[in-house]
């Protein structure tokens, strides 16, 4: 027997196996508690969202697969931020998924653009900060989660920290892998279209009951939303960027500038510097040198601690 022939009936058998010790359901059974957790994150998800950001979104479900956990993360694509979870009393794994795309529209909101002038983003990679930000995403995804199935204990989920798909760690052989099924939905933001993933172990899917969460005080839910994001902004690495005004030059002296010409600072005294994030500015400096390193020296701040936050977040 050739080695394909051998590892299709060594599938085939493991496959049989796990469905006769309800680790793997029918493909009609999956697909019906699949759609029901598609209800209930198009319900509520859009309100939790809605209530603590003041943005309107949607989210549709789309549909589901069912396979192996590790090759159904493969298939997600290289533009998706994922987190691994757990939830004391229901499942002791499971992973979340988000399009990069509404994170990345989610953060120039948070910076000052209005949904509806934020252009569809080009799908890469999140950046630190913006993974950052995931985290608050995914703790919406994982609450509503967490209020749908019947986890006894009222446990709030653990959630690793988000990490883009390509800096997953790489299954380890010797471990088996597992049937799980992925819930599949989009969710949209102005021009912005992304998909939500849940990856759910098949043996804890099958006994889940699904039912719709309550609904909560949405100014409480706004204002720990605020608090929250305002806590993750401030733990973010921020690049900072330092502005030296330069003495005027005519267009014909710049045109015929050449390697090693010297441009004076605008300054002949202390030389001013502003410095600014995300296009912010932040302080007003003067320019020196610390032994071989050239820095710049706080002389005063353009705007408050809180100020600089809301425009993080507004």
């Amino acid at each position: 027997m050739s080695q394909q022939s051998q590892a299709e009936v060594q599938t085939m058998d493991r496959a049989l196996f796990a469905k006769l010790t309800g680790c793997l359901g029918d493909q009609a059974t999956v697909g019906k508690l699949s759609a029901a957790f598609g209800q209930v994150y198009s319900e509520f998800l859009p309100d939790i969202i809605k209530s603590e950001t003041g943005l309107d979104v949607s989210v549709a479900y789309t549909g589901c697969q069912s396979g192996l956990m590790d090759d159904l993360i493969t298939g997600l694509g290289s533009n998706c931020a994922l987190v691994n979870g757990s939830l004391r009393n229901w499942s002791p794994k499971f992973v979340l998924g988000c399009g990069s795309g509404f994170v990345m529209a989610l953060m120039e909101h948070m910076l000052g653009a209005l949904p509806e002038t934020i252009e569809a983003p080009v799908p890469r990679p999140l950046s630190v900060i913006e993974l950052d930000l995931a985290v608050m995403v995914f703790d919406k995804i994982a609450n509503v989660l967490r209020s749908a199935v019947n986890a006894s204990g009222g446990f709030e989920p653990y959630l690793e920290p988000p990490h883009n798909i390509e800096n997953r760690p790489k299954p380890v052989a010797s471990q088996a892998d597992e049937f799980a099924a992925a819930v599949t939905m989009t969710i949209s933001l102005g021009k912005t279209v992304s998909e939500i993933i849940v990856i759910i172990p098949q043996q804890v899917l099958l006994r889940t009951v699904i039912s719709a969460p309550r609904a909560k005080n949405p100014s409480a839910a706004s204002e720990a939303w605020t608090e929250q994001l305002s806590e993750q902004v401030r733990r973010s690495q921020v690049t900072l960027e330092a502005r030296i005004r330069l003495q005027s030059l005519t267009l014909n002296t710049i045109s015929r500038l050449a390697i090693g010409d010297v441009i004076p600072f605008m300054d002949t005294g202390d030389v001013r510097v502003e410095v600014s994030a995300n296009s912010k500015d932040l302080y007003i400096c003067e320019f020196g040198r610390s032994g071989e390193n050239y820095t710049v020296r706080v002389k005063d701040n353009v705007n408050s601690d809180d100020e600089l936050l809301r425009h993080l977040m507004n």
